[in-house]
């Protein structure tokens, strides 16, 4: 498999005529790669790479090439004063030069940390793979507007990324070994680079048992009392670990819809994954990978077309419940079912759909052996849904 130019290339290039862009996102998802082979390609364009001493010096020193345009800084939230030095560099250089920061969850913990460079770049979360960017479909997306789906994909391409997920590299290889010692090389980088590094953390031994408990409980309420007492510590101690997870991009939660429309619950969350080729059980990834797809798409749309959209579930305190809802300032856009074959159509999809008058309804399928409409319940197979999106 080759893959192709990521979905952000065109939108960041767009960006960087008038701010700085800043690109983090999940380890190993092709950041990097992005910037310096697809993004550079219509520049003239420097790379530097804070674990590079003489790039550090360099960069550090404003000792940008001359013949340069863009100004790639990679890794570079980890000096210790980066936003200050960022803004010096810009405010007096942005007129020869441009600039796009990449890095790894970090940079998207430490832009929170203050507003000294508010209004002077954008910021974008790379996802991993897609079934719409692997087949370079391209949609004009407007909230509210009925989804526009295309043929399904090549079979092979789900199974690929289904299977070995979104990341390049195993999803490249397509190895079975290739990812089983991928996801252990990658699991200690995180904890022995990211955790380590950058919080007070020291606790390895039941973080990495907590994320061995997380890809069990994925596609679930996230019970945190009932993970404390799993791992004999106090709830808020756990409760602190999820946060540094999902900061770090390892996993995501969504909450339940809120609406007084509804007797909807209000604390609970459901649980994802990024990478949800770590998950065994086969209707758990199913509805992680939809999720991501999910989320992948919110993200843009809010990123790049500042759409207030929001991915969320919903249930009432009466166990109702439908795996997913897209909504846009808060009002419902289309509600999402995930099931493993379709001989049944879900009720609570007509519940809510009634309820809080959600104008597209989706009941989305592994095993599709019947695509109809039926009472605005669209059934379909969901390697066709995936078409509509990012």
């Amino acid at each position: 498999m080759t893959v192709k130019p990521r979905y952000l290339t065109k939108n960041i290039r767009e960006d960087l005529k008038e701010k700085m862009v800043f690109l983090g996102g999940p380890r190993q998802v092709g950041k990097t790669t992005a910037a310096r082979n697809l993004i550079a390609r219509n520049y003239k364009s420097s790379y530097y790479n804070w674990d590079k001493l003489d790039d550090r010096r360099a960069a550090l020193k404003g000792e940008w090439r001359p013949d340069s345009d863009l100004i790639i800084l990679d890794e570079f939230h980890k000096h210790s004063k980066w936003k200050t030095w960022i803004k010096g560099e810009y405010d007096t250089c942005k007129d020869q030069y441009r600039f796009l920061l990449t890095g790894s969850a970090r940079l998207n913990i430490y832009r929170r940390g203050g507003d000294s460079l508010q209004g002077r770049y954008h910021y974008y979360t790379l996802h991993p793979f897609s079934i719409a960017e692997l087949n370079s479909l391209v949609h004009d997306i407007k909230p509210f507007n009925r989804l526009v789906f295309h043929d399904s994909p090549d079979p092979e391409d789900f199974f690929a990324l289904y299977e070995f997920g979104g990341f390049p590299e195993p999803l490249i290889k397509q190895n079975h070994r290739f990812l089983r010692r991928w996801h252990n090389e990658r699991t200690e980088r995180f904890f022995k680079e990211d955790i380590r590094d950058l919080t007070m953390i020291r606790d390895f031994g039941n973080l990495a048992l907590l994320s061995e408990l997380l890809t069990e409980k994925t596609s679930s309420i996230l019970s945190i009392n009932s993970l404390a007492e799993d791992l004999q510590v106090n709830f808020r101690t756990v409760a602190n670990w999820l946060d540094t997870f999902e900061l770090f991009y390892y996993c995501f939660r969504i909450p339940p819809y809120q609406s007084k429309k509804i007797a909807a619950v209000r604390k609970e969350k459901k649980l994802y994954l990024w990478d949800w080729s770590v998950i065994e059980e086969d209707g758990q990834r199913l509805e992680n990978f939809i999720a991501s797809h999910l989320l992948k798409y919110c993200n843009y749309l809010y990123s790049y077309e500042g759409f207030k959209v929001s991915l969320s579930f919903l249930r009432d305190s009466t166990g109702k419940e439908v795996d997913f809802l897209v909504s846009c300032d808060n009002k419902p856009w289309f509600s999402v079912e995930v099931k493993n074959n379709d001989s049944n159509l879900s009720k609570n999809l007509f519940y809510f759909k009634d309820k809080l008058s959600i104008p597209y309804n989706y009941q989305v399928v592994k095993k599709c052996r019947n695509e109809r409409m039926y009472k605005g319940i669209r059934v379909m197979p969901v390697n066709k849904f995936l078409t509509a999106f990012i």
